[in-house]
């Protein structure tokens, strides 16, 4: 039988092993040492930061941040948001522009009066009066500085701020946007309010000095306006979550087999017919010239560039119910179609009235799109021949083209990629083939957009009792969607990553708040894969900041899920 120790040598044993545990939990968390990792949620409770937010504290971490030893910056009565007197006119308009947006949402919330002024005005005036030029310097200054480092880039910026005054300056205009986005992260979260309220000590920041820039040129997400319709409106209260993490690419999935989204003018049956349907068999909808042109504008005004996706040749069953001549497969389903079936339909790939229609509703896309990009689709196509495959995408490659935009596709579309073809890649799925697939098409010159199914789109369940979304590719809670390197998932050469997308797709969301509880937490994890130095990259930083996030929403009116791997504060946590 084992001889137990005695007396002292059990109480030492005990010590012993109180010592080590203490040890494991200084060096590794308690939540470690007791059997939690990373992987299966394991977090420390909420830590409550006291005091005025600093650079360490924001979403995207940026590139470096500072914190001074001076007083912390604070809104008063007297802080207007001044514009610097660099710039060309049309430049000069788009800060301006800026300031009265951020001034705007400053004054909802804190009630103080935040007045925009102009440098180059006010210096006029001054010189008109006798008076000395330029004007005070307290307030937030935003000013082009193209003596700021070339590698700023077109969004990077620098932010100081202190006692009375925080300036922004950056390369462009666009930087100069990122750099608000951060300003309203360095104050308290209540700064988010719709209303007029309170924040506890004050509308301070700390003393901070930060210099940013993003990692990749691309980061986006896409909406899925076509299994479920969303409003213009609806749309714009996308873009306002989008921009807070400094997204600047809207993708808009505006056709597949339950409703095509878009009026094209010759083309009146694609919404008399193809938009009046969705999953679930309610009305559907789409966007009038008039609606677009509001989102392409509210998104432009926030530095995001839209892309729009006709999903073609698959998906395409809205086409069929619309033009039933151009089912030469037997694919389509009767209209309406409420499901969530895919890869079924097929456009005719032989039939020249297909490249007729293709070319109409592109040139018409094309033509209300200010961005670079129209996006063709070409995934899940099942019924067509390789062959006939390639010519069809090259074929309508050439049509996005000629409408003087780059082609971008789904991977499948990898075969018919490189010069005068599909010139961004979105890689979404790696079966097979795909990966070489990928990496040959880059060889031809093609970029990719990162977008594994298994990490970013948010419509997958966050685990598989979840109410919402669908599971195909697995569960992506808040760990899967931040814990990988776009860089790194598939083997391609340095530059070919252009950057990464978030996708949410609708088959099982048809509400803004549902949208919102897919969207938030999980956006923030990858807007900071697109925005931050893979360096900054530390998922219990991460997550401790995202839970700092919660309040913020929660002054905004926005919905979120409450996932357990994040320590939100609160009972519990």
């Amino acid at each position: 039988m084992p001889i137990r120790p005695a007396g002292r040598s059990a109480r030492t044993s005990r010590l012993l092993i109180i010592a080590v545990v203490l040890v494991l939990a200084a060096g590794f968390g308690l939540h470690r040492a007791l059997g939690g990792g990373e992987e299966d949620g394991g977090h420390p409770g909420f830590v409550d930061q006291a005091g005025p937010r600093t650079g360490a504290r924001i979403i995207p971490a940026p590139l470096s941040a500072t914190t001074g030893t001076g007083p912390s910056f604070e809104l008063s009565a007297q802080t207007a948001v001044r514009i610097g007197a660099t710039g060309t006119p049309e430049q000069r308009a788009e800060i301006r522009r800026t300031a009265e947006q951020l001034a705007e949402a400053l004054r909802r919330p804190t009630g103080l009066p935040i007045a925009v002024t102009d440098a180059v005005t006010d210096a006029v005036k001054s010189a008109e009066q006798g008076a000395e030029s330029g004007g005070p310097a307290d307030g937030i200054v935003l000013a082009l500085d193209l003596a700021l480092p070339e590698e700023t880039g077109p969004e990077g910026y620098r932010l100081t701020a202190g006692g009375a005054t925080a300036r922004i300056t950056a390369r462009t205009p666009a930087g100069l946007y990122r750099g608000t986005q951060t300003l309203r992260q360095l104050l308290p979260p209540q700064i988010e309010s719709r209303t007029p309220v309170a924040a506890p000590g004050g509308w301070q920041a700390a003393a901070v000095d930060i210099t940013d820039r993003p990692r990749y040129a691309y980061r986006g997400a896409m909406l899925d306006v076509a299994r479920h319709f969303f409003t213009a409106d609806e749309v714009k209260g996308f873009i306002d979550r989008l921009a807070l993490y400094k997204v600047n690419h809207l993708h808009l999935h505006l056709s597949d087999d339950q409703g095509w989204r878009i009026a094209v003018p010759g083309r009146p049956e694609l919404t008399s017919v193809g938009a009046t349907s969705e999953v679930g068999g309610t009305p559907g909808g789409f966007y009038t010239e008039a609606d677009y042109r509001e989102i392409v504008r509210y998104a432009q005004e926030r530095y995001l560039t839209v892309v729009p996706e006709l999903d073609l040749p698959g998906h395409s069953n809205a086409i069929l119910a619309a033009y039933p001549e151009l089912d030469c497969n037997d694919s389509a389903r009767p209209w309406p179609y409420t499901g969530i079936e895919v890869g079924f339909s097929l456009l005719c790939a032989k039939d020249e009235r297909t490249y007729a229609l293709t070319a109409d509703v592109i040139d018409e896309v094309a033509r209300l799109t200010p961005g670079p990009y129209l996006h063709l689709g070409g995934d899940e196509v099942r019924k067509l021949a390789p062959e006939d495959y390639r010519e069809f995408v090259r074929r309508v490659s050439a049509q996005v083209v000629a409408a003087g935009k780059i082609p971008v596709g789904w991977n499948q579309t990898a075969s018919a990629a490189g010069p005068g073809g599909v010139g961004l890649l979105q890689y979404w799925d790696g079966k097979g083939a795909r990966d070489q697939d990928l990496k040959d098409a880059v060889g031809r010159g093609a970029q990719v957009i990162m977008s594994p199914a298994g990490r970013t789109y948010l419509d997958m369940k966050y685990e598989a009792s979840y109410p919402l979304g669908l599971s195909w590719a697995g569960t992506v809670d808040v760990w899967s969607a931040y814990s990988w390197d776009p860089d790194t998932l598939v083997a391609l050469p340095p530059g070919a990553v252009l950057g990464v997308e978030a996708p949410l797709w609708t088959e099982t969301l048809s509400t803004p708040a549902e949208l919102d509880r897919m969207l938030l937490p999980r956006l923030p994890a990858i807007a900071e894969l697109g925005w931050s130095d893979r360096s900054a990259h530390d998922w219990p930083r991460f997550r401790q900041r995202l839970a700092e996030e919660g309040a913020r929403w929660d002054a905004a009116g926005f919905g979120y899920e409450k996932r357990p791997e994040v320590p939100w504060p609160g009972p519990g946590h």
